[in-house]
């Protein structure tokens, strides 16, 4: 038996299109995560805090790919550390079909921009983003600003990456 203590602000319980990294450790191991909210499976918008159960959901197959992933690259889930970083809500939730679509892909881009900003840095990266696609640079040095100081490049840092 033992004691766990979680603690987080209110706001990422917000719907909408948000960007996250989880950072996962286990033993000198470290690798990332990065997703977003907003996906192509309906035109709802969740929040971090929502999709944080679904990946790591362990009897339910559908929506835990981090999960996967991290089983597929040796790690045990029930010995990691995770810690969630997450940027937005960048967009709002929408409330139809089309705008929907509108958002997530101006967010889906980022999302593998993203991944790739990290990767570069010597982070290993779990699971696969789509290809790179245009994106809106401006959006995404603000989205860097405010998330890349929590980054420091990892070949630096000697991580096991």
């Amino acid at each position: 038996m033992k004691v766990h203590s979680l603690q987080f602000s209110g706001s990422i319980l917000e719907r909408g299109f948000w960007l996250y990294v989880y950072r996962i450790v286990q033993d000198s191991r470290c690798a990332l995560y990065v997703g977003r909210t907003g996906d192509s499976s309906s035109h709802y918008a969740s929040s971090p805090f929502n999709r944080l159960g679904q990946h790591l959901d362990m009897r339910k197959a559908s929506a835990n790919m981090l999960k996967r992933n991290l089983e597929k690259n040796g790690f045990d889930l029930l010995e990691c550390k995770f810690e969630l970083i997450a940027v937005g809500p960048i967009y709002e939730e929408q409330n139809t079909l089309k705008d929907h679509r509108r958002y997530r892909d101006i967010v889906a881009p980022l999302e593998t921009a993203l991944a790739g900003y990290l990767e570069k840095k010597g982070y290993k990266i779990l699971g696969s983003h789509g290809r790179d696609k245009p994106f809106d640079r401006n959006l995404f040095k603000r989205i860097v600003d405010e998330v890349g100081h929590l980054f420091p490049d990892a070949r630096l840092r000697g991580h096991d990456d």
